[in-house]
């Protein structure tokens, strides 16, 4: 590169700076020392002016964020990270512990949000909206690595449509391949640097001006204008003692002779809204490039360490390495840390590298520590490469009323916001998991989803909830934006609800929404949402609408008995759907196409268990069915069943669930004109099997006749596929009861040949869905081919029509003991003989 540099002894000390580098901050801090400025001017919005102090409280803990949006759109908002690392972070702090002055200079967040918003996606670099703040183009990251392919105006040159990557041209000149490795070999590995550094990097990004003119930065002329006016003001005030901390491409624009009124008419006209601006915490892992983020970097784990640790760096961070992997039982012992080091050291020389870098010490930690594996490796770096870190601010930082009420909260419930995903189990009977639940359910409802509900891997019960916690960044936008609805967590929440419920188009809305209401323990919204949800329901005549909505509103009726909430009214909108869908569903299931029929069966079983729960939550569940209901599991009629009218004394809900299985007795046994297709038929079947209320023999015969030779062949693969098909313990239905086995063997050995290939895929999508053991066992039971006829006794004895030997009573007696060990009772009461006990 060529030409002298800038004279700076003169001028204001311009320090150029590569946003969250090390390298970088070490070196601000450095010349700050050095030159002991009294006042330092740093790239960033202005409106920071009035909070930075708060950076010197206890507190504060990065990393943070700046956080502008506009007032009265909270959801046009924007960022500046900083990071421990980050140079502006060590300006802010030498200056606060110096008592300096300290400003932001950047053009002002009211006109940035207004321009971001004004942009066209040919434009420039546009927010996704208010629905993806993480998506926000950075105002302070011109520096760092952005997508070639990003175009500015459809009309410019094709020299300037490719935004310049300047790290990325430099390493490249020099010989470089990886901008990344570079920066750390030039920067990184060399210390503070001095001045000499500064100087050279403000060289180079002249050379790189000249060169590409704005780089495709089309907003940096504006930027830099308004840049330029705050320095003079500053100069005008502390005189040339002035020091500015700013992206190392700015710099040659900061020294150009220009005048104030050419400056001010850059400004003139731009948008402008009213803007409001926090700081809030920030992690590691949205410092990451690959999170989006403009001034990304690869390692932000790695660059914290490289800043913080007062010597041998290697050492130090694979010894963290260690660390890590011995609290996850993976085996590391010091051994394997000194030849790791060893490793990464002679790496570094090899490659001819100053020190070891990030590339070279997590070749050694692959190869000693991992022992080559992927698993391990991909912990290290998602640990500790990038990091979790999760920054903090104080009480006395600005904030929304909602925010103030959302941390009192979380610290009234020890539910302290971790970067870090973890699971989170609750009990629902413990007042404290109680109000953690309502808290994530209203702010789910709020559109803040901090915790998504996840399934338990312990207790199945109701008063049991398991929640995956992660905290992002950006859902403090999300508050910022739910703000509107109210003042507090629960204000906002029932505001919202009530809203949407007025304005909710389908019943399935408003039934989901009345379950989340329950959930979120929302008393004040439900009377709204009950009267949406009647209306709703006595306009809407839709089987397939009615069956979307019982399910969740049945949930809501469980799940209030577990929370202590009054659900009368809910029970009598879900006993009034389910009877309504009672009487609907025989008609809507006649001259379905195949989609048609997958889709009714879908809504049939949802119903199924939606019935089952609700007459468990009954008035009288768990009391047998009253005579006349149809619902003796040992009979079946012999004329086609119909739902028979309420038997007086009995409760709703168990009432319902005797008329709802002799409707689908009606569905299992309907077969002729009008059809009702085999998969609904049979899957009917089914439900009726699982609740015993159809007795095994029966279950038989009309697989037999839905097998029968009068059948078409896809007619009958459809009703396989309802009755065993779907995953759901058919396969093993088929290994247990082998005379249904028998039954299906016996009728594909007898389909056409050419019929058998559309049956084919019916056939295939119903036995793909079992286990590999159970698909094992029925071929091994095949194979085997049908036993001699007869009953099953001792061992050897043959079984019944169909598949595989009698009971072998020496293997079944073996398993006694753990039985009852299982059951809590004792292996062995009698100190009898296991077989002898069996028997």
């Amino acid at each position: 590169m060529t030409g002298a540099p800038r004279a700076r002894a003169a001028g204001p000390l311009l320090l150029g700076v590569r946003h969250h580098g090390p390298g970088s901050a070490r070196a601000v801090r450095a010349a700050l020392a050095a030159c002991a400025p009294r006042a330092v001017l740093i790239e960033g919005p202005p409106e920071a002016d009035a909070i930075v102090r708060l950076a010197a409280e206890k507190d504060m803990r990065p990393p943070v964020a700046l956080l502008a949006h506009a007032a009265d759109d909270p959801g046009r908002a924007g960022f500046w990270p900083l990071a421990g690392f980050s140079p502006e972070w060590a300006a802010i702090q030498w200056a606060l512990a110096h008592e300096v002055p300290v400003r932001f200079i950047d053009l002002p967040a009211a006109n940035s949000l207004a321009m971001s918003a004004k942009q066209t996606p040919a434009a420039a670099p546009a927010p996704a909206g208010p629905s993806d703040p993480a998506a926000l183009p950075d105002p302070a990251a011109p520096l760092e690595p952005v997508d070639p392919g990003e175009q500015a105006a459809p009309g410019a040159g094709s020299a300037e449509r490719l935004r310049v990557d300047p790290l990325s041209v430099l390493a490249g000149t020099a010989g470089y391949d990886d901008p990344e490795r570079w920066w750390e070999d030039v920067i990184e590995h060399r210390g503070t640097g001095g001045a000499e550094a500064f100087t050279a990097v403000a060289e180079a990004m002249e050379a790189l001006r000249a060169e590409y003119g704005h780089g495709g930065h089309e907003d940096d002329a504006v930027r830099e204008a308004h840049m330029r006016l705050r320095l003079r003001e500053a100069r005008r005030e502390f005189g040339d003692e002035v020091a500015v901390v700013c992206g190392a491409w700015h710099v040659p624009a900061l020294g150009e002779r220009t005048t104030a009124t050419a400056d001010r008419k850059l400004l003139k006209g731009l948008p402008k809204v009213k803007a409001e601006i926090s700081w809030v915490p920030w992690t590691h892992r949205r410092l990451a490039r690959h999170s989006g983020y403009g001034a990304g970097i690869t390692s932000p784990g790695w660059y914290d360490h490289l800043f913080h640790a007062p010597d041998r760096p290697v050492e130090r961070w694979l010894t963290k390495v260690a660390g890590l992997l011995r609290a996850e039982d993976f085996a590391v012992s010091s051994a394997h840390v000194i030849e790791a080091v060893r490793l990464a050291e002679t790496l570094a020389a090899m490659r001819g590298r100053p020190l070891a870098g990030l590339a070279e010490t997590l070749d050694a930690v692959r190869a000693v520590l991992c022992e080559g594996s992927d698993v391990p490796m991909a912990l290290v770096w998602d640990r500790l490469v990038v990091g979790d870190v999760l920054g903090e601010v104080p009480e006395s930082a600005p904030a929304a009323p909602l925010q103030r009420d959302l941390t009192r909260t979380q610290r009234s419930l020890r539910l302290k916001p971790e970067a870090l995903e973890r699971e989170l189990e609750l009990d629902l009977r413990k007042e404290t998991d109680a109000g953690r639940s309502r808290l994530l359910h209203r702010l789910r409802l709020l559109g803040v989803d901090w915790g998504s509900p996840a399934v338990s891997r312990g207790s199945t019960g109701t008063f049991r909830e398991t929640w995956r916690l992660r905290w992002e960044p950006e859902l403090s936008v999300r508050v910022a934006e739910a703000g509107v609805w109210g003042t507090t967590v629960l204000s906002a929440a029932t505001a919202k609800a009530e809203t949407e419920a007025r304005s909710a188009k389908g019943l399935a809305e408003v039934t989901e929404l009345a379950e989340r209401c329950l959930l979120g323990a929302l008393s004040g919204a439900l009377p709204v949402v009950m009267r949406s949800l009647a209306d709703r329901a006595a306009l809407d005549a839709d089987v397939g609408h009615l069956a979307q909505a019982l399910p969740a509103l049945v949930r809501s009726v469980r799940y209030g008995d577990v929370r202590g909430t009054d659900t009368a009214a809910l029970g009598e909108v879900a006993v009034g759907l389910a009877e309504r869908i009672l009487v609907g569903l025989p008609p809507a299931c006649v001259g379905l196409d195949a989609d048609g029929a997958a889709e009714m069966r879908g809504h049939m079983e949802a119903v199924h268990r939606a019935i089952g729960l609700l007459s468990e939550s009954g008035p009288e569940a768990g009391t047998q069915p009253e005579a006349g209901t149809g619902a003796e599991p040992e009979t079946w009629p012999a004329a086609e069943a119909r739902p028979q009218p309420r038997a007086a004394g009995s409760g709703a809900a168990g009432g319902l669930r005797g008329r709802w299985a002799a409707m689908l007795r009606s569905l299992a046994g309907r077969d002729g004109t009008p059809a009702t297709p085999g998969l609904i038929r049979g899957r009917a079947a089914r439900l009726l099997l699982d609740d015993a209320r159809l007795a095994e023999d029966e279950a038989a015969r009309l697989m037999g006749l839905a097998l029968s030779p009068g059948t078409e062949p896809p007619e009958a693969a459809s009703w396989i596929e309802g009755f065993i098909g779907g995953g759901a313990g058919g396969g093993m239905l088929l290994v247990h009861d082998e005379r249904l086995l028998g039954l299906v063997d016996r009728w594909l050995i007898s389909v056409p040949a050419e019929a058998f290939t559309d049956v084919l895929p019916l056939l295939r999508r119903t036995f793909s869905a079992y286990d590999t053991g159970v698909r094992r066992t029925l071929g091994e039971l095949v194979r085997r081919g049908p036993a001699a006829e007869g009953h099953s006794g001792g061992q050897g004895a043959p079984a019944a029509p169909g598949f595989g030997p009698g009971l072998d009573p020496h293997r079944a007696a073996a398993v006694v003991p753990t039985v009852r060990l299982l059951l809590g009772l004792d292996p062995d009461p009698h100190g009898h003989d296991p077989m002898e006990a069996a028997r």
